[in-house]
């Protein structure tokens, strides 16, 4: 049972920024480096349901020591974006996937789902709400946050009865800053990021702790982030520690590692092949040694590659390193494709062309 009613009741915040200070902020504002002025709470109990639905001023949480997300990790999140239009108003980028995807997430991790249509109204009303922290340039937005924990108090090791579902927001820049450039990675052959059955495809916290000694190893050697292979064979391509990745051959041709649970289903992977199979080019969804990469690299049959998600959109990757592995990929420099795909798709998010699939929630 959910007993929200429509629309989330508004609180002011007593602590907003006044209007000179946030324009200062928002002239380089980094990537969540600042937050806006409110947040959204909405809370679920056992046999009440989702309830006391709320937009309000953003101030820390109060949560008991023993809050059962603390121990034992039932927290997921999402990450989707609002951008500026060309005429001062303001539209998310396919937050219907998102939403989905939040759901998803809490099964996989015995969590109550919220309703879809519960997250879009929470997405929707907070951006409504900060409105002005909407920051405007090349590769701005505001980035929006939310998450859920649980909340229960106890040591009991079982799916809590309650949870707390908020939504934060954060105006951006680039993620990359300094334009378009290749990064470089490393192949990590000491961790692996999922296995068979794990909780690759939820978007959860523990994914990500779990990635950041190979990141700090990749960081020792030099390289931009890692690419983690499968856990079975250690010889797959799977994806990097936050971003699916992409190869492109000389035959004009795409491919992706398939989505066999251990690999998150990104809203931009998604949103690249539905755009280049409308340019008329295959793209296959299949598994890429790492072996294969490197030598179809070497031979010149791979020509480019990137990486894409939310907050760096695409990433082109010019070197691959690793303990076995040392290859650049075609001169090393982004990709002509990588960047036309990455124009296409930006285009439409900012409302620079048009949108055919209908992925433009438009707020206001």
């Amino acid at each position: 049972m959910n007993t929200i009613t429509s629309p989330l009741p508004f609180e002011q915040s007593p602590t907003a920024l006044a209007g000179p200070e946030r324009d200062v902020l928002l002239k380089d504002p980094g990537f969540g480096r600042y937050l806006t002025d409110h947040m959204v709470t909405i809370r679920y109990s056992k046999g009440a349901g989702w309830h006391d639905g709320k937009v309000v001023a953003r101030a820390p949480l109060t949560l008991d020591p023993a809050t059962m997300s603390l121990h034992y990790g039932q927290e997921i999140f999402e990450g989707l974006k609002a951008y500026r239009m060309p005429d001062g108003g303001a539209a998310l980028f396919r937050p219907d996937a998102n939403a989905a995807r939040f759901y998803k997430s809490a099964e996989r991790l015995a969590m109550a789902p919220l309703p879809e249509a519960l997250f879009l109204e929470s997405v929707r009303a907070l951006v409504k709400a900060d409105r002005d922290w909407i920051p405007e340039g090349e590769g701005a937005a505001m980035y929006l946050r939310p998450f859920m924990i649980a909340t229960e108090v106890g040591f009991v090791t079982k799916p809590a009865a309650e949870y707390l579902y908020c939504v934060l927001a954060s105006p951006v820049g680039s993620y990359f800053s300094g334009g378009p450039k290749a990064v470089k990675l490393w192949v990590s052959e000491t961790y692996t990021r999922a296995a068979p059955g794990g909780t690759g495809a939820a978007k959860c916290a523990g994914n990500y702790a779990a990635s950041y000694a190979a990141q700090a190893e990749g960081s020792a050697n030099g390289c931009d982030q890692v690419v983690f292979l499968d856990a079975v064979e250690r010889r797959w391509v799977e994806e990097l520690g936050g971003m699916n990745v992409f190869f492109v051959f000389d035959d004009g041709t795409l491919q992706t590692p398939p989505l066999s649970g251990t690999i998150l289903p990104g809203v931009t992977r998604d949103s690249l092949i539905t755009l280049a199979r409308g340019m008329g080019l295959t793209v296959r969804e299949e598994p890429y040694a790492m072996d294969q990469w490197q030598a179809d690299a070497k031979s010149g049959r791979l020509r480019e590659a990137f990486a894409c998600g939310t907050a760096a959109v695409v990433t082109p990757i010019g070197t691959v390193t690793g303990k076995q592995h040392d290859f650049a990929i075609g001169t090393g420099a982004p990709g002509e494709l990588t960047l036309r795909l990455k124009g296409m798709l930006t285009d439409i998010q900012f409302g620079r062309a048009p949108d055919p699939y209908g992925w433009m929630d438009r707020l206001f």
